[in-house]
């Protein structure tokens, strides 16, 4: 019988609205990173023919310039799409109780709400999107063939949610 050796996978790929602001620290060693709580809701219906809705809260964790992103760009409701992987974490309180949990370590986040030149929200104007590698942003119009543009679209540019 063959060794076969069942691979490595842990991604995942969600959609939801930020439950509260982002926090935002930085570690002992300068290290940026954002805590925030998604929501993300499946609509279906049961077997009696009615629709019925199910909310799931997960816990995001973003590091470097993707933590800086999202602390200076979402907020409260903010509508976003979050690849990355799963990833558990155990801490004991002072008080000796320990706790456990299991979060989305983020590699990249497409921001689904516009935002307008000025900085103001809008749903006419702007997407902005972060990643850990760039911030970028784009007019719904403009052409993002520039050689130094780098655009990490996921293709939920015009979903709405």
């Amino acid at each position: 019988m063959l060794n076969l050796k069942m691979p490595d996978i842990n991604n995942v790929i969600i959609a939801g609205n930020l439950t509260c602001d982002p926090s935002f620290r930085k570690t002992t060693n300068g290290t940026p990173v954002a805590n925030f709580f998604i929501a993300s809701n499946r609509k279906f219906k049961d077997n009696s023919g009615q629709w019925r809705e199910n909310v799931c809260y997960v816990g995001v964790v973003a590091w470097y310039k993707l933590a800086e992103s999202c602390y200076e760009n979402l907020k409260r409701g903010s509508a976003i799409i979050v690849d990355g992987e799963l990833q558990s974490r155990n801490w004991r309180n002072n008080d000796g109780t320990s706790h456990n949990v299991v979060e989305i370590k983020a590699r990249r986040i497409q921001f689904l709400n516009r935002k307008n030149q000025t900085g103001d929200d809008d749903d006419n104007d702007k997407y902005r999107e972060g990643s850990n590698e760039e911030e970028t942003d784009y007019d719904d119009d403009s052409s993002t063939d520039d050689e130094n543009s780098t655009v990490y679209d996921f293709g939920y540019k015009d979903l709405n949610l």
